[in-house]
């Protein structure tokens, strides 16, 4: 395998799943191009990179694709080891996931059920809290 990595980010704006990954590629500084997708009109590079959920956001490394948001970043923390995502610290670490959990759980999903996007308070109050829990890490 070359030095050359060749990353692209298949996304669509309103999703937070593929906003958590364009956060993760750029606190790690990994370059990529991303790659807007029509969620209502899906192109066939989206089905053929993810023919059994055809949903973003998918990461296409070396032209090997790679799906689900949590997967994409457990891929990008063992791929790229420089700027870890997650603490070293198991306690810290385990706080983490619970944080990454709750956004998943209450704000997340719950939009999608609804057919409506996060209220923005409720995101900034949840990374308010998160940034004073963990000031060390933000």
């Amino acid at each position: 395998m070359s030095n050359v990595q060749e990353v692209k980010l298949l996304g669509a704006w309103p999703s937070a799943f593929v906003q958590r990954i364009k956060w993760a590629l750029n606190l790690k500084g990994i370059e990529y191009e991303y790659l807007e997708q029509d969620l209502f009109n899906k192109g066939t590079l989206l089905i053929q990179c993810n023919p059994v959920h055809k949903k973003v956001p998918v990461l296409i490394h070396n032209d090997r694709p790679i799906a689900e948001s949590l997967i994409i970043l457990e891929y990008l923390d063992e791929t790229w080891k420089n700027r870890p995502l997650l603490p070293q610290d198991p306690y810290q670490r385990a706080m983490a996931r619970f944080w990454a959990k709750f956004v998943d759980d209450k704000v997340c999903t719950l939009p999608s059920y609804l057919g409506t996007d996060p209220e923005p308070w409720d995101i900034e109050r949840i990374c308010s809290y998160i940034a004073k829990k963990f000031p060390e890490k933000i």
